[in-house]
């Protein structure tokens, strides 16, 4: 989304930085700042950070400033110790500025994960874009106002897509929504729903119809606003039915221990082909070790489909908070 220049100015910019002393936007002037609002649970966020990277280190010479503003979905994302293990994961060495209170979020009137602002040289907002993909407009538009500032600019080429799911022939099929799994978003599809925070068996039968959209529990969960957690050191599974071609699932132990949690798609571990490299196996299990919060990746099938997925724990205090997505597939695999 592109905005007429010298329509809106950009808001200043917070207060707990990584990788830089404070910014402002009035020291900005004269450069072209890209805006990042971003979490390192996002899925999506995470899918656009080789671009932003790429970007940073491509033209921070030409005058380009980018900084990712850290706004957290949950709630342990909100501790800058989260996120400083978040940034040193994804090796990101422009500055980020931390906005658990979510300021910059309301002064940017910003709505989704992720989103990207340019500001030109003179500090009016000039571009927008929401979610995923648009890598070329976007590099485009960073070329097109860095050449504002200085016309002789030699710029190096638009970037290739980095990976083959945002090549031009790639199909990205409409997956499974987005499934939180506290009380105050989520879809249980257990018959008498949820027991909130309070600890509380389950019961569903395995032989009952699975719904798209819905998780299922099994064995004794507390149920609080943002998420499930276990609650004893009998078996809990959550189950759900979903249409994908690739899961994702935030979660954490509460406890100082790692907790572990067995995988099974359609009834039965995960094979190699399909684990990620969060996946783990041992005697003829595949399975997860969940210690710091983050977003673990589950499983990546390569191919669109629809599969029922089973977690199984037999520890307490492992801590469940979104399921997400990935539908898009290069066209090979989409045939």
């Amino acid at each position: 989304m592109n905005v007429d220049k010298g329509t809106v100015r950009a808001p200043e910019i917070g207060r707990i930085w990584f990788n830089s002393p404070p910014l402002a936007m009035r020291q900005l002037r004269g450069r072209v700042v890209l805006v990042d609002f971003w979490d390192y649970t996002c899925v999506n966020c995470i899918r656009t950070l080789p671009y932003v990277k790429a970007w940073h280190e491509r033209y921070k010479d030409h005058g380009l400033t980018v900084i990712g503003v850290h706004t957290p979905e949950f709630l342990f994302a909100r501790y800058e110790s989260n996120v400083e293990r978040g940034i040193e994961e994804f090796g990101l060495t422009y500055p980020v500025v931390v906005d658990s209170n979510m300021e910059l979020w309301e002064a940017f009137a910003n709505r989704y994960w992720p989103t990207k602002y340019l500001i030109d040289g003179e500090g009016y907002l000039r571009y927008a874009h929401f979610g995923e993909g648009q890598y070329r407009e976007t590099e485009e538009t960073i070329q097109e106002l860095l050449r504002e500032i200085n016309p002789q600019a030699v710029l190096p080429a638009i970037m290739e897509p980095m990976r083959d799911t945002d090549r031009p022939g790639a199909v990205c099929f409409r997956a499974s929504q987005e499934l939180y799994l506290g009380h105050q978003r989520g879809r249980i599809g257990n018959a008498d729903g949820f027991v909130e925070d309070q600890a509380a068996d389950y019961s569903h039968s395995a032989n009952a119809e699975l719904k798209d959209g819905f998780f299922y529990l099994q064995g004794k969960w507390t149920a609080t606003s943002d998420r499930i957690e276990s609650a004893g050191d009998r078996e809990g599974r959550v189950t759900i039915r979903y249409e994908a071609a690739g899961v994702n699932l935030v979660m954490a132990s509460f406890n100082r221990e790692p907790r572990e949690v067995e995988i099974l798609q359609d009834g039965k571990p995960l094979s190699a082909a399909v684990a990620t490299s969060d996946i783990q196996f041992r005697d003829g299990r595949s399975y997860l070790r969940i210690a710091r919060p983050r977003m673990y990746s589950l499983v990546d099938n390569h191919s669109f489909g629809t599969h029922t997925l089973e977690l199984i724990t037999r520890q307490p205090e492992l801590a469940l908070f979104a399921f997400t997505f990935t539908s898009c597939v290069d066209s090979e695999s989409s045939i």
